[in-house]
């Protein structure tokens, strides 16, 4: 994915690669996170993401084939292992190794954490009644692996703050998300 890094540098107008590859990097999170968040809670399915696909000169993902695995007969926190494993051992840590420009392991981390809580919320405003088990599921995934420590859940609408920073700040117009660790927790006053 060294192009789309470049790729994204050059559309945010900054020459630092790794902000590149941050912002590269969570848009791909976010890419795996949704629709594998969606089929487990809403099919109780895991897609094998083995053979997904991106898109020529783009970011776009796919699928050839829709197979996956069948999620029923495990527990909630066996469901967070499996998606823990399927996102970000077998898809975002295989990423993060071959980039060419160095990037902080918590920061992507951060990063995948952030793209999986958005995730949750999108589903969330499409399927209110699955408010409760996204909650539990990406609660149960941020105290997983990597993931944790890296953020945690502010209020019931799965606002999060993030414990690190995605670097969009440092782009040309850009500023702080609002997950951000960089903001400010209570406004200052007088």
């Amino acid at each position: 994915m060294t192009d789309l890094v470049t790729a994204v540098a050059d559309r945010y107008g900054t020459s630092e690669l790794r902000i590149g590859a941050s912002i590269m990097q969570l848009g791909h999170a976010a890419r795996l996170w949704s629709p594998t968040l969606a089929c487990a809670l809403t099919h109780r399915v895991v897609p094998d993401l083995a053979q997904v696909q991106r898109a020529d000169g783009g970011a776009a993902l796919r699928l050839p084939e829709a197979t996956g695995r069948n999620l029923s007969d495990l527990t909630e926190d066996q469901v967070s292992e499996v998606l823990y494993r399927v996102v970000v051992r077998e898809h975002l840590e295989p990423l993060a190794a071959g980039l060419q420009v160095k990037v902080a392991a918590r920061l992507l981390y951060g990063n995948t954490a952030s793209a999986l809580v958005e995730a949750g919320r999108a589903i969330v405003a499409g399927r209110p009644e699955l408010g409760a088990p996204v909650v539990r599921l990406v609660t149960g995934l941020l105290g997983t692996g990597g993931l944790a420590g890296l953020g945690e859940i502010t209020g019931p609408d799965l606002a999060f703050r993030r414990r690190t920073c995605c670097l969009y700040y440092r782009v040309p117009g850009g500023m702080q998300c609002t997950d951000c660790s960089l903001t400010e927790k209570e406004p200052k006053t007088g």
